[in-house]
């Protein structure tokens, strides 16, 4: 069922109980049925049947065995959605339009009708070998909801920073438990974006974000490639957007040099390989740390 349609069946019984399960991550994987009557502040008869709702809805799964319950993905979206909606962030959730190996794009629409885009964190989809490579702010955590808020909560942390600074990354919103609210971009990935009329323009464009992102934030992206920048294109000109910034480093941490390198030099040989343009990577790398104003 869309999420949109599991939403308006809950009732605030139901989401008291999200929330409660929620707010207690960090303690139980699964949540004995006396710790929620002791949250919820409802009679157990109340609670049961909104477990059993929840549990239809695959937004809760029950412990084999025991009286103890689990908030699944979709219960964390569903309780991600309601504080969207208290706030007045989002107004509207339509369909999912995207899903990749650690998150799902829905279209939404924001409180001034702008179209905009919900982004879910979903670790875990991946190899914990994989995220821990990647994700360096994970390394202490062994929760997949706690690294998707976590997630969440650096990625609108840096995009907030960028935006204003940079056209190219997207506008955020807002954000809430492992979502971030962005500005819906009508474009492709890079790696699908086959026929550039402009690839050199394109290329310095991510250069200045990258650049902005040095100089203006004190950041490196730590993971750059063609599949986490979207091209939007139009008559008149091809925007890129940089997006996936949780596994960010600041310029002060050790790894941000071989980070910053590989980010440069991995994006400039993609369009070489794929455009046949070439930009020096000393002299991009120079740009960016705002050693020279010229590519």
């Amino acid at each position: 069922m869309e999420l949109a349609l599991i939403y308006r069946e809950l009732s605030e019984v139901e989401f008291k109980v999200l929330k409660a399960l929620n707010s207690l991550l960090t303690r139980y994987e699964y949540v004995p049925l006396e710790e929620l009557e002791g949250r919820v502040k409802l009679p157990s008869t109340h609670i049961l049947k909104a477990l059993y709702k929840l549990t239809e809805f695959k937004a809760v799964v029950k412990h084999p065995t025991m009286p103890w319950f689990r908030i699944t993905y979709v219960g964390l979206d569903l309780t991600a959605l309601k504080k969207l909606s208290e706030a007045g962030v989002i107004t509207h959730l339509g369909t999912r339009v995207g899903v990749g190996k650690e998150s799902e794009v829905y279209i939404a629409k924001a409180g001034n009708d702008e179209i905009v885009a919900v982004k879910f964190y979903k670790i875990g989809r991946v190899s914990f070998q994989k995220v821990r490579r990647v994700r360096h702010y994970t390394i202490d955590q062994t929760n997949w909801m706690l690294m998707s808020k976590t997630a969440a909560e650096r990625e609108f942390k840096i995009l907030n920073a960028l935006n204003g600074k940079t056209p190219y990354v997207p506008k955020a919103y807002g954000m809430a438990e492992h979502a971030v609210v962005i500005n819906y971009i009508p474009g492709v990935e890079l790696i699908r974006y086959r026929d550039a009329r402009e690839p050199l323009e394109i290329l310095k464009k991510i250069l200045s974000a990258v650049r902005c992102a040095y100089l203006c934030v004190g950041v490196v992206h730590g993971d750059l490639s063609e599949y986490n920048i979207i091209v939007s294109s139009t008559d008149e000109v091809e925007t890129p957007y940089i997006i996936d910034w949780p596994q960010y480093v600041y310029v002060a941490d050790p790894q941000h040099e071989p980070l910053l390198l590989r980010d440069v030099e991995y994006v400039i040989k993609f369009f070489k390989r794929r455009y046949g343009v070439y930009i020096d990577v000393s002299k991009a790398l120079r740009y960016v740390r705002g050693l020279s104003d010229e590519l």
